[in-house]
């Protein structure tokens, strides 16, 4: 069933098509060897990585540690502004990584080392300054953002081309906690963009809820880089996203008050 899924049901994002859903990050793993196993285990087909980890030649062969541990004729790399707390910051980032060749972009305004939310205004900012300045038609800028529909629709009308909304704070593990905002930003993008569910995943049925209200994919890092046994959890969060979106393609039936027999009354 999952081989004729994949097949049939590619994520779009930008001229690509992916077969898995399930986006995989690459920080707080025991070991890189452990990071490399937990990637192929999940079938991940993209990886979110800080571009401050990158070195600036993709090309040579002094890497640095940890793309000799991505196989990125498989694997496409998704970098990430971590770190920037402005617009002009995420912009230095965006322009790093455009000069680097690399078409996927993850935007991050980080708000407070506290919450680990990120900023909406500096986030919005961010995304009419990088449209504004890098002149890439190719370029797929993927916004992380909060769970605000409001918001969402003006990411959107700015330009974003995939919407990442928090379910909880970055390694909370407290999932989706507001599920009604996340079916009104549905609503607001209305298929226009991707919607990615991006932070607060703590356990596979997370993957499965988010995929049961219809979003496109789910991100995650620590509910596999911090699980006692990351590599069973890769496995776990593979067939996860695959059950919740089967269940959302196949049609859930609507939840009652009142129970409904399966079987025709009885008559006495």
């Amino acid at each position: 069933m999952s081989v004729k899924l994949v097949k049939n049901d590619p994520l779009v994002l930008g001229e690509n098509k992916f077969s898995s859903r399930l986006l995989v990050g690459t920080g707080k793993y025991e070991s890189l060897e452990l990071m490399k196993q937990c990637h192929e285990a999940s079938e991940t087909e993209m990886v979110t990585i800080a571009l401050r980890r990158v070195p600036l030649n993709l090309s040579s062969e002094e890497t640095g540690d940890i793309l000799n541990y991505i196989d990125t004729d498989k694997i496409t790399l998704l970098p990430n502004t971590a770190g920037a707390h402005s617009a002009e910051e995420a912009l230095r980032f965006a322009k790093i990584a455009n000069g680097m060749g690399l078409n996927y972009l993850k935007l991050e305004v980080m708000g407070d080392i506290t919450t680990l939310l990120p900023d909406p205004i500096e986030t919005l900012r961010a995304v009419q300054l990088i449209k504004k300045e890098i002149k890439n038609e190719n370029l797929f800028l993927m916004v992380y953002t909060n769970d605000d529909p409001v918001l969402a629709g003006k990411l959107l009308r700015e330009g974003a081309d995939a919407i990442m909304p928090a379910g909880s704070p970055i390694g909370s593990g407290r999932g989706i906690e507001n599920p009604a905002n996340f079916q009104m930003i549905m609503e607001v993008v209305n298929g226009k963009v991707p919607v990615i569910l991006d932070a607060g995943v703590g356990r596979p049925s997370d993957a499965v809820r988010a995929m049961e209200l219809g979003l496109d994919a789910v991100l995650l890092n620590t509910a596999i880089a911090q699980a006692s046994d990351p590599l069973n959890m890769s496995h776990a969060f593979r067939h996860a996203w695959i059950a919740g979106r089967l269940s959302y393609l196949s049609g859930i039936i609507p939840a009652k008050l009142h129970g409904t027999a399966s079987s025709p009354p009885i008559e006495y």
